[in-house]
């Protein structure tokens, strides 16, 4: 399979294509025109989110969508703004400082972290400074503020129930796939569905700070599900990346507690949902997604198998 190029994943607007009325409009926000726009190309979304550093060396991190071209992008990043103005202000999160609502483009303003992404593939400290952070908005997200409005996991992604009906009919033979199916229909049933959970905890959703902290940012999809969860979906990429992920689950305080057959039912769903979606055709806006979700469907299938002793 092609390898996900990871930083390098999205099509992104640039800070030329930008109108110039709205470039005006940020830059008055910055308080000095800007010099220099770093376009961060990470993710699998086109909206614009670029690095801004102003002529006396302000700075700010800016998304945006346009309402006509990109409407689900700007609805994602109103919703976005509305539920980071809920959360507690002592997260490990950038901090968004103003958000616009114009006639055809949405804007989020946020402060800009001196950090990077975490390393592909993944480095332990790295894993382990993202593990903690899961675990802080974990704590402080119990009971998550009310307004946030917070589905179950299963119902925003209805595919995570459905995803091996499309596998038993594109690859009949699949090993095991009666009881992956049963294993993935098995998630709803188990206690604990009910904690936060962000639902995009990916690598690209994480700025490791300079002093070895990491920000989780993207707020636009929590959902509810197991605590640990978040977790879970780091570490199967871990996996896939070659790190005794297996090891991390069983010691990490926000994993090691957590039921195997509950684990294992999720792995089972989430394998299933992205085995469905790397079938699909790839939207010209983000040409790697697809082979990100076959990636996914590898590294949890690889290690769904091996905790279930599967050949």
């Amino acid at each position: 399979m092609e390898p996900v190029p990871h930083g390098h994943t999205a099509r992104r607007l640039q800070w030329a294509h930008l109108p110039p009325p709205l470039r005006r409009t940020i830059e008055a926000r910055l308080g000095s025109p800007v010099v220099e726009a770093r376009s961060q190309d990470s993710g699998f979304t086109p909206g614009f989110a670029s690095r801004l550093t102003g002529r006396d060396g302000s700075e700010l991190f800016v998304k945006a969508a346009n309402k006509l071209a990109q409407r689900p992008f700007a609805d994602a990043y109103a919703e976005e703004a509305r539920k980071l103005r809920l959360l507690p202000p002592d997260l490990p999160v950038p901090r968004l400082l103003w958000s616009l609502d114009e006639d055809a483009w949405t804007v989020l303003g946020f402060e800009c972290v001196d950090g990077d992404p975490p390393r592909r593939p993944w480095v332990r400290a790295e894993l382990d400074a993202c593990l903690d952070t899961l675990a802080v908005v974990a704590e402080r997200l119990d009971p998550a503020p009310a307004g946030l409005g917070l589905r179950p996991i299963t119902e925003e992604l209805p595919g995570l129930r459905t995803g091996w009906d499309q596998v038993r009919t594109s690859a009949p033979d699949w090993p095991h796939l009666d009881e992956a199916s049963e294993l993935a229909r098995s998630f709803v049933d188990f206690t604990g569905n009910d904690a936060f959970v962000h639902s995009d905890a990916r690598d690209d959703n994480f700025l490791i700070t300079g002093s070895g902290g990491a920000l989780l940012c993207d707020w636009n999809w929590p959902t509810r599900g197991p605590v640990w969860l978040d977790a879970v979906d780091l570490l199967a990429s871990a996996y896939g990346d070659g790190l005794d992920a297996q090891e991390i689950l069983a010691t990490h305080p926000l994993t090691k507690d957590a039921d195997p057959d509950h684990v294992d039912a999720w792995l089972a769903a989430l394998c299933g949902f992205m085995m469905e979606n790397r079938a699909k055709p790839a939207p010209s806006s983000s040409p790697y997604l697809r082979v990100h979700a076959g990636w996914w469907a590898e590294a949890t299938w690889a290690w769904l198998a091996a905790r279930r002793g599967w050949a």
